[in-house]
């Protein structure tokens, strides 16, 4: 019998919870992440496919952890979209967005987005050197994916390095903000996860575009340009509008 996609992943987790190094909670926050990390890899490269049943006894022993890290990972990739739970079923991925799901998910991020522009740019120029330290950042890993597609090496690593930075970038500006909550929102929104599940699903990829829209962000920031920053943002959501909608 065939392995199951479970099976044939390696990563082994280290069960922080039997460590007594760390305090519980700092340790169990970061198993979670860790198994958070591993179940989107599986998600986001197709090792489980849509409509596939995530089972948290199967995954607890595949990662070989116990199972709350599994469960409070998979609570949290339900508020991103990418998990689905049935009432007494469990979790199963979620289907890939439909075009029009896709055009309400970017009419929200599109709407978050510009209003942190807005209120990061009125905190001018309070900042700016933490946006150009996570475009510099951005820039790395967009070049780094880049070399490994020509010499086809990419993998999940470097694509989850790449948009985390992506998300970074944005971090800058909701936390410049001071609005605790705008931020919560986005990265419950899930924007940036949809948008790797697209690239690696279509094989677009569009690093370069978005490393130029951050770009012209940033330039904005540094000449203290309220008017130009929340501009360049506005540009920037409708190219990734574009780019989701079209992507080959």
């Amino acid at each position: 019998m065939p392995e199951s996609p479970l099976e044939q992943t390696s990563m082994t987790i280290p069960d922080h919870e039997s460590q007594r190094a760390e305090p519980p909670e700092v340790a169990r926050r970061g198993l979670r992440d860790q198994v958070y990390d591993a179940v989107l890899d599986l998600i986001v490269r197709g090792s489980i496919g849509p409509g596939e049943r995530l089972r948290i006894d199967g995954l607890a022993g595949s990662l070989k952890v116990s199972q709350t890290p599994v469960r409070e990972a998979l609570a949290h990739l339900e508020r991103t979209g990418l998990v689905t739970r049935e009432g007494f079923k469990g979790y199963r991925v979620a289907e890939p967005l439909t075009p029009a799901q896709a055009a309400e998910l970017m009419d929200v991020r599109e709407m978050l987005e510009v209003q942190a522009a807005q209120w990061y740019a009125a905190h001018l120029p309070d900042g700016v050197d933490d946006l150009r330290a996570a475009h510099a950042r951005h820039v790395r890993t967009a070049a780094a994916v880049a070399e490994r597609i020509q010499h086809q090496t990419v993998d999940m690593p470097a694509f989850r390095e790449y948009f985390a930075a992506d998300a970074a970038f944005h971090r800058v500006i909701y936390t410049g903000t001071r609005n605790h909550f705008l931020l919560q929102m986005a990265e419950d929104l899930g924007g940036h996860l949809h948008r790797m599940r697209e690239t690696i699903l279509h094989r677009s990829y569009d690093m370069g575009q978005a490393v130029a829209e951050h770009a012209a962000i940033l330039a904005a920031a540094e000449d203290g340009d309220a008017g130009a920053l929340v501009e360049a943002m506005r540009r920037h959501m409708a190219a990734i509008r574009d780019r989701s909608a079209n992507p080959n």
